[in-house]
């Protein structure tokens, strides 16, 4: 029996694969990681406030638990796990990441040190006064609803939001291949470029930059690169340089204390990591300088007290400070949100500062239209129903009549809208022709049948004339402002004007153009000789000391290298590592001392074997030759290992493959041009050939071909000895070099006696 093959869809592989990625990436980025350039809200923070609405959860009702919060937001809307949720709605409480946060958290909601949240069922939470002015208009449609993930509920696509979030408040997202980071803004600052741009819609982002002179932060610090703020707007991408605020104040004992009152933005919410990280620099001498360091922070501001030892150089201990720690950091800027296209798709975009606010404006102009539209609606429903119920007062009685003399409430409807009398009984002839004419509408029938006998007191009459000239003033004015953007402008900024006033405060980041200063360390610069013995136990030795030593004494160390104690040391291994020791941290030791394991300094991997033995200085004016098991060769500059990092890969190995040597070429002995690689292989074979044969690489390429192996075979050692060389050393042999045979490299090796008769 055949197989049917009809129903079976040929695809390209590689096509589907970037298909499939490409959606799964936009899903990511749309429904999860970006916000919405309108509201400035990601998803689930836009489910969790519309799910706090629908709980009635306003600033004047009681706080909730946090845990029917989530409950909600997730059983409704967000079907992606409740720790999600919590976390997107703990950082909407947090005043320390929010300029103007939109849920008003009561119990342990976590702190500015990095202190987590309690559990939800512990926490309550309802809106703040910033999230209504995003809620309260969703009555009067202004924003389309689309159905949940299971249709059972309908969820906003946006919120009407009134303030412009996004910039007030910021956020931070990372998504497939992008991510956004835009930094909060002082609220009072934003709403006053809105206007600006309303009133000049040619502003230029120079200009605003009169009403937004950089973005400010609610804890506060110092920007110190003022200058580039004008760049960071015009393209919405941009490094931001943030430095904590400090004062100098006198301590005890003639000390001087160095007061911390404000930290990066940075590290909002990790303080304590911060002052854990000025501890230990003090503890480990790297700042010698520093006498204690305590953390004095209270409910009143931030306080890090880093106490200064007598006469010391504050300015200097404040750049180095600056230098290697989060006193000073970067905030890197990226304007990225979505928006949504005119035909109903939405894209991420990278925004400037001026195209931001004109969304926003956009944005406005469409909430304000649908609010006066629904206002208007509203407004001439009622007076239809007001101006029935007037017209109905001054024929009262024939109303009454008609009620009266119907044996039906549907007969009276019928007669008091289409003026249809048969079947209803009035007293004379003349009041059932009157009662042809009556024609009210339908609405205007329906609200005179519900009508109450109060209605015609002669005050609520009145009342009706009253409301009746209101009504047609309103419609007016709604008519008027929709017919005239110039007008609807004046409400959008009547209304900004009002927010301005509620969430508006002084502007707590300062901003100036500082160059960040070197630290001197004052450090006394002398020789150390590093002396390692078979076994890996090294110590640091004074030059004097060693100076003083036997050559009987200095045999029993296979490696001695000379350094200087402000250099590093650096291991390479056959693993292709290379590891790094500060000379400091090397104990210093007698002769006669045992010393430290290397591997307990650098954390070396015991059953790794080290090749070569470096100061630093000696590696960046050299060259690495290094050489592999499997018959690989490559020259690598000192240069490429130059990193802070303890431990790197120093070169690309095949699997299963090993270093075989690293060999320390000089500067010099490069440009003599009279050098030879020797190569000896497992099975006795040697080979050479000029060092200039040999290519630079990268420390990442793998190299080329040093020499051809059988395959049972490998190298076993290598060296760089001069042309004129008689003898070299292997595994402590002394051998001849002359009989190494001078080929092409990649050649095969050949055999050769290369011991020295007695």
């Amino acid at each position: 029996m055949s197989a049917n093959t009809d129903n079976i869809i040929q695809l390209d592989f590689s096509e589907e694969m970037k298909t499939s990625f490409r959606d799964y990436a936009m899903s990511v980025i749309i429904a999860r990681a970006i916000p919405d350039v309108r509201d400035g809200m990601k998803p689930v923070q836009r489910r969790i406030l519309y799910a706090m609405k629908e709980l009635a959860l306003s600033p004047d009702r009681p706080h909730r638990k946090s845990a029917r919060i989530v409950g909600d937001t997730m059983g409704k809307y967000h079907p992606h796990g409740d720790s999600s949720i919590y976390d997107a709605l703990v950082h909407m409480t947090e005043a320390y990441s929010l300029n103007v946060p939109l849920v008003d958290g009561h119990g342990n909601f976590g702190s500015i040190d990095g202190d987590g949240a309690a559990a939800m069922r512990y926490t309550e939470a309802r809106l703040s006064a910033a999230a209504m002015t995003m809620l309260d208009n969703l009555e009067k449609g202004l924003v389309d609803f689309v159905p949940n993930f299971d249709d059972s509920e309908k969820e906003p696509v946006v919120l009407p939001a009134m303030i412009p979030n996004l910039l007030i408040n910021g956020t931070t997202g990372i998504a497939v291949g992008m991510a956004t980071n835009i930094p909060p803004h002082n609220a009072g600052e934003i709403i006053d470029a809105v206007i600006a741009c309303m009133d000049r819609p040619g502003i230029s982002v120079d200009k605003l930059m009169d009403y937004v002179p950089a973005p400010d932060f609610p804890t506060g610090g110092t920007i110190i690169n003022e200058s580039d703020m004008r760049d960071i707007y015009a393209t919405g991408e941009g490094r931001i340089r943030l430095r904590a605020k400090t004062e100098i104040e006198k301590g005890e004992n003639g000390r001087k204390n160095i007061i911390i009152t404000e930290i990066p933005y940075t590290i909002s919410g990790n303080k304590a990591k911060l002052v854990e990280n000025l501890a230990s620099l003090a503890r480990e001498k790297v700042f010698d300088e520093i006498y204690d360091v305590r953390d004095e922070s209270s409910k009143e501001g931030i306080r890090i007290v880093v106490e200064v030892k007598k006469d010391r150089d504050i300015e200097n201990l404040l750049n180095g400070l600056y230098k290697k720690t989060q006193m000073e950091d970067t905030y890197g800027v990226n304007l990225l949100a979505i928006k949504p296209t005119p035909d109903g798709r939405e894209e991420p975009k990278v925004f400037n500062l001026k195209s931001m606010i004109e969304e926003f404006i956009l944005f406005q102009e469409e909430l304000y239209t649908r609010e006066y539209r629904f206002l208007l609606e509203k407004a001439k429903k009622r007076l239809e129903i007001v101006e029935g119920l007037m017209k109905a007062t001054d024929v009262i009685d024939l109303i009454i009549e008609i009620l009266r003399g119907s044996s039906s409430v549907k007969q009276a409807k019928t007669c008091l809208i289409e003026g249809e009398t048969d079947g209803i009984r009035f007293k004379s002839a003349a009041s059932a022709k009157q009662a042809e004419t009556l024609l009210f509408t339908e609405a205007q029938a329906d609200a005179i049948l519900a009508m109450q006998l109060s209605k015609l007191i002669g005050l609520e009459i009145l009342k009706l004339h009253e409301e009746n000239e209101t009504l047609l003033a309103n419609i007016a004015d709604y008519e008027k402002i929709l017919s005239d953007v110039r007008e609807l402008y004046k409400v959008i900024k009547a209304r900004l004007r009002e927010y301005k006033k509620q969430f508006a405060a002084a502007r707590k980041t300062m901003l100036t153009d500082a160059v960040s200063k070197a630290y001197v360390e004052k450090v006394v610069e002398e020789d150390l000789y590093i002396c390692i013995d078979r076994f890996g136990y090294t110590k640091a030795v004074d030059a004097g000391a060693f100076g003083r030593t036997s050559e009987e004494a200095r045999k029993e160390f296979t490696q001695i290298v000379k350094i200087k104690n402000t250099d590093k040391l650096c291991i390479f291994t056959k693993a292709g590592m290379m590891y790094q020791v500060r000379a400091e941290k090397i104990p210093r030791c007698k002769m006669k001392d045992k010393g430290t394991l290397i591997h307990t300094l650098c954390r070396m991997d015991n059953a790794d074997e080290a090749l070569l033995y470096v100061s630093f200085e000696d590696l960046f004016e050299s060259m690495l030759m290094f050489t592999t098991k499997s018959g690989y060769i490559k020259l690598v500059s000192g240069v490429e290992f130059e990193t802070s990092r303890l431990q790197v890969v120093s070169t690309k190995l095949d699997e299963g493959d090993a270093l075989a040597g690293v060999t320390l070429v000089t500067a010099a002995e490069i440009l003599a041009d009279d050098q030879k690689v020797i190569l000896l292989t497992d099975q006795g074979l040697s080979l050479g050939f000029p060092v200039s044969e040999v290519s630079e690489f990268k420390k990442t390429s793998r190299g080329v071909k040093a020499i051809t192996l059988d395959q049972d075979d490998y190298l076993v050692y290598a060296t760089v000895e001069p042309q004129s060389a008689e003898t070299f050393c292997y595994e402590g042999r002394v051998l001849n070099a002359k009989r190494v045979r001078n080929r092409k490299r990649a050649a095969k090796g050949q055999k050769a006696i290369l011991d020295i008769e007695d």
